[in-house]
Order: structure tokens, then C-alpha cells, then sequence
């Protein structure tokens, strides 16, 4: 087995140029034992002015980041309740993941921004290159479910009628809640849009999918 890190971002924007405000990452290592981590990114870090108000809106955050300006913040002290250097911030991340399969709902968007940030920070992004996109997994695995039941006899349930729903719920562009329905996966709304709280959402599609400890 390989390292897993379950992450997720809440950022600025959807655009190129946006910025990660909160990093969640569910640390899994090759023996199952898993560790949390969350990071907000300063203010005066962040680019503001350029950010999009829905995409705050969406994470909250107004409601949530702890709005640190201080210099003398102390860097990375492991209190939930300050922000930190997007600097320091990112080289926390690097270390955390290095060597590790990034796994999350569209992780691709959340390696996007950390990577081009790290970059920009003088950092080197370390993960490993395979990105595993949860979404995309209960897909494939409801997919096969539908192949199966197309099989059974007329009448025997459940059978074709069961394998249309799959479809229509699987088919592009799918929906994370449709998929997590499906998974007998809930998610409460204090931790929807969080970082951390969408990395073990990330975390229980996978090991539902997958199989792992809950």
C-alpha cells in the first residue's frame, strides 16, 4: 500500500489565478493510521481584490477564517484559530503529502492551486503524479453495478429498472450528493464546504468504494 492524503481547498476563485484560503488533508499512511491537518492562509496572502464573492460565499468565509493580520502570529502552532503565511502554510502541505496519492471530489482543482501556489512560493510539489478522484471511482464502481444487473432475469430484483436509475444518477456531469446518496454517505451542512470536513467526505466515498476503516 501507498500513502493517502484525503484534501481539499476552499479558495478565492474557480478562476486560474485564485488562491487556496484553507487546506484540509486527511493524512493516511501505509499502515491505516491517519492524522488531520487544517490551515487557513493569511488575509494579506490571499489577493482579495481579486477574488470572486460567490466562491466566498461558498466556503464561508466571512463566517470562518480567523482574519489574522499579525506578523508575530506564531507560525504553524497547530491552534485552529490563526492564520499563517501562505508560505508556511504550503510548505506544511508539501510535507504532509510528499511521496503521497492525492485523493479528493475533483482533486485536480485542489492540485492546481497548490501546486501553481507552491511554485510561486519557491516550492516543489512532491505528491504523486496519479491523482484519485473519488467521484470519479464511485462512478466506475456503479457503472459495473449497472453491467451486473442488466443480467438478471425480467422480474428478478432489483434488475434493469434498478440499473436505468444507476445510469441516470451516474451520468455527466454527475453530483457529488447524488453519489454519496447512493453510498449511504451524509454530510452535515457546519461541515460542507469546509476543507477538512470535505476531506473525510473525500475519505468516506473512498473507503466506501474501496474499502478502509469506517
Amino acid at each position: 500500500m501507498t500513502n493517502l492524503a484525503f484534501i481539499d481547498t476552499e479558495t478565492t476563485s474557480l478562476r486560474h489565478d485564485r488562491r487556496a484560503w484553507e487546506v484540509g488533508i486527511v493524512a493516511r499512511t501505509a499502515d491505516g493510521t491517519e492524522t488531520e491537518h487544517r490551515w487557513f492562509v493569511r488575509r494579506d496572502d490571499l489577493d482579495l481584490g481579486n477574488a470572486d464573492l460567490m466562491s466566498l460565499k461558498v466556503g464561508r468565509f466571512h463566517e470562518r477564517h480567523p482574519r489574522t493580520w499579525d506578523d508575530r502570529c506564531p507560525v504553524l502552532s497547530g491552534s485552529p484559530g490563526l492564520a499563517y503565511k501562505e508560505a508556511d502554510v504550503l510548505a506544511r502541505v508539501e510535507e504532509v503529502t510528499r511521496g503521497a496519492h492525492l485523493v479528493g471530489a475533483v482533486v485536480s482543482f485542489d492540485a492546481d492551486v497548490l501546486g501553481q501556489r507552491m511554485r510561486a512560493n519557491g516550492i516543489c510539489p512532491s505528491w504523486h503524479y496519479h491523482l484519485i478522484d473519488v467521484e470519479a471511482l464511485a462512478v466506475g464502481y456503479f457503472s459495473a453495478h449497472a453491467a451486473v444487473l442488466d443480467r438478471r432475469e425480467p422480474g428478478e430484483l432489483p434488475g434493469p429498472e434498478r440499473a436505468a436509475e444507476l445510469r441516470r444518477l451516474t451520468s455527466p456531469p454527475w453530483k457529488s450528493d447524488d453519489l454519496s446518496g447512493l453510498l449511504g454517505i451524509s454530510v452535515s451542512d457546519e461541515d460542507r464546504h469546509t476543507a477538512l470536513g470535505d476531506a473525510k467526505w473525500a475519505r468516506a466515498l473512498y473507503n466506501a468504494v474501496m474499502g478502509g476503516a469506517e
